[in-house]
């Protein structure tokens, strides 16, 4: 069975940030997670056309959006049953005319497909073969699902146009979730797709996702997706954040900010929408996601108590998480560790409280002085989610939002809180991550994940950098991704990216796609650290074609070609320039890699230059021996 197929164009997308205080009323700052929009200078998506395309079929998409190169295809890799997508660079042959093979790489993007029909569903078969499932009515609509705006107009605006399914769920007295399957002893096609995905034995995968190591987030609701692993023994992941926001909001541009993540690598996206029809654009992005969709469902939530967080209540909550669960959503970041107890842990911090959640359920708590509802209520979390096969995202909500506060008390009292509820959702069988800082000097960096690693038994760490440095605004996705190559080193699995805008605006286009690839080579360069299997070949495949002038291959097996090309066309536009054997760095005559060419062309081979070196030796040992064609006979003695 095939999942994905067409290499698609691609248009705009964008994530952001926000941090808050602890005081009531919260006070927002731009850190992690304020999904906004940008302005006028994003690209120009036009909401009311889903469908514009690029092939004559319709309008074009923006005009800023990036082509794929010609040496662009997909391809397949299979174990003789299933097959996964991959993205297959074709490559030049080398200067002696050798062929070169394609480098295959692990593709993110998904199929193409019209937005306004979505992809197709195709792990529908795998999950009705299971028998263990049926689909249900599914609960109420309520205009409240997407918020006041919606509730004042009386109806949603832009209706998912699409296939409606029924939503489905676990039969009475099953569990759904690949955890469940795994600790029977079953391996399922998910398990196999990712195998071949991360080239390990699927026994492997299996054995990680029984003990909790590793999860599949794959809701029973989101068939569209394409089964990915995050686990500290497989690749390192990327998550890029959407959403809307409630200054701005627009599908169209949610569903291209999807697009736009997943072309540049993004491994999972979260959907932060915060703004207007909150319930309509999660249903677009699910339908159109070929990764998992994770959300913060307190956020919606909120929406639905006119965003007075004294007003929340357990079944408001839980309704919304109902809700999310029959859309699709993957996993969901519960804050259930912000307890009571430790809000005064954080009263002599530089910056309070700057997780959203944590900041929303800690408000909560001092207005109502009971626990935290999340905590209270988490074995029945646990019994809805094993019903649809959502994953937990436990949520850091005490995390520092400074280097002074790091690895503080009240954070790793949460952690500490964090790892009891890995625990007791593991008897529920559900999958667990748990959510890490956040800032942290270098220093501290690796006793995070170890902590992490020790008290909650190996479940995936998942964090937001973290930040070693405090005083680079602009910069701080070079910050952050400094740390994050630390962290994902020692075993973190999953890395949300950060934007240059974090701390100081909302994110455009470029802001994007920059904070994902720098997140990319932060996970890539771990991978190598880790020698997770095949991690070096595109490394070695760019060096080779680096040594042989093969431009157009440096381009194209590079994270993001269109730069690389840029920026080499800056000096040297001229097309006879991707065949030279020089840059603009160092010209003609000063090229180390065409000396070094030179070289080899005169003396050989390495293999050659040892024989060479060989032959030079015994030249000397002849001269130092006088010379003599004929040695003496040596005298034999009695």
């Amino acid at each position: 069975m095939v999942i994905g197929s067409v290499v698609h164009t691609l248009t705009t997308g964008a994530p952001a940030g926000a941090e808050i205080w602890l005081k009531l009323p919260t006070t927002v700052e731009p850190v992690r997670v304020m999904p906004a929009k940008e302005g006028a200078e994003m690209a120009h998506v036009n909401e009311h056309d889903l469908t514009a395309r690029n092939d004559g079929g319709g309008q074009e998409r923006d005009d800023q959006e990036w082509q794929y190169p010609e040496a662009f295809s997909v391809s397949t890799i299979t174990d003789g049953e299933y097959e996964v997508p991959v993205t297959e660079v074709a490559l030049e042959p080398g200067p002696d005319g050798a062929p070169n093979e394609p480098v295959q790489m692990y593709r993110t993007a998904g199929p193409d497909c019209e937005p306004e029909v979505g992809l197709p569903a195709q792990r529908t078969q795998w999950i009705e073969q299971r028998g263990d499932t049926e689909t249900y009515q599914g609960r109420d609509r309520d205009l409240a699902d997407d918020g006041r705006s919606a509730m004042r107009r009386g109806e949603a605006s832009h209706e998912w146009r699409g296939e409606s399914r029924a939503p489905r769920r676990a039969k009475p007295g099953k569990r759904v979730t690949q955890m469940h399957y795994a600790r029977r002893g079953e391996i399922t096609p998910e398990m196999r797709y990712v195998a071949l995905r991360e080239q390990c034995d699927p026994e492997v995968v299996r054995e990680e996702v029984a003990a909790g190591r590793a999860i599949i987030p794959n809701n029973v609701n989101h068939p569209e997706s394409e089964p990915m692993i995050i686990g500290r023994k497989f690749l390192v992941k990327v998550n890029a954040n959407i959403g809307n926001s409630a200054v701005t909001s627009s599908i169209a541009e949610e569903v291209s900010k999807l697009r736009w993540a997943t072309q540049w690598g993004a491994d999972t996206v979260m959907d932060l929408s915060t703004g207007d029809d909150i319930h309509t654009t999660r249903e677009w992005i699910i339908r159109n996601s070929p990764v998992p969709i994770g959300t913060v469902p307190i956020y919606q939530a909120l929406e639905k108590v006119d965003g007075q967080a004294e007003k929340l209540t357990w079944e408001i909550f839980r309704d919304t998480v109902i809700e999310q669960c029959e859309q699709g959503v993957d996993y969901m970041t519960i804050h259930a560790g912000v307890l009571l107890r430790y809000v005064p842990l954080t009263a002599e911090r530089v910056t309070g409280i700057v997780s959203r959640g944590g900041s929303i359920m800690a408000g909560w708590c001092l207005a109502h002085h009971e626990e935290s509802f999340l905590y209270t209520h988490f074995d029945e979390l646990c019994e809805i989610f094993a019903q649809y096969d959502v994953a937990f995202s436990l949520g850091d909500g005490l995390r520092p939002g400074c280097i002074a506060d790091a690895n503080d008390e009240a954070q790793f009292a949460e952690l500490d809180t964090l790892a009891e509820l890995t625990k007791r959702a593991w008897e529920y069988d559900v999958q667990v991550m748990v959510e890490g800082p956040g800032h942290v000097p270098l220093h501290k960096v690796r006793e995070n994940v170890e902590r992490q690693q020790e008290l909650c038994d190996g479940a995936p760490f998942y964090t937001l950098g973290p930040l070693v440095t405090d005083i680079a605004p602009g910069y701080d996705h070079i910050t952050s991704a400094i740390g994050a190559t630390e962290i994902a080193r020692y075993g973190t699995a999953m890395l949300c990216y950060v934007t240059p805008k974090e701390h100081l605006g909302l994110p455009n286009r470029d802001d994007v796609k920059t904070g994902v690839i720098t997140y990319k080579i932060a996970a890539h360069a771990a991978d190598l650290a880790k020698e997770h299997p095949g991690a070096q070949d595109r490394d070695d495949a760019l060096s080779k074609a680096r040594f042989e002038f093969r431009w157009r291959d440096q381009f194209n097996l590079s994270l993001d070609p269109q730069t690389a090309e840029e920026y080499h066309d800056e000096t040297l536009p001229a097309e006879p320039a991707k065949t030279a054997h020089f840059c603009s760095m160092c010209g003609p005559k000063f090229c180390s890699m065409r000396i070094s060419q030179d070289i080899r062309d005169t003396y050989g081979s390495a293999e050659a230059q040892a024989a060479i070196a060989g032959m030079q030796q015994k030249s000397k040992e002849f001269l130092e021996s006088g010379a003599e064609v004929y040695l003496p006979q040596p005298t034999v003695r009695s």
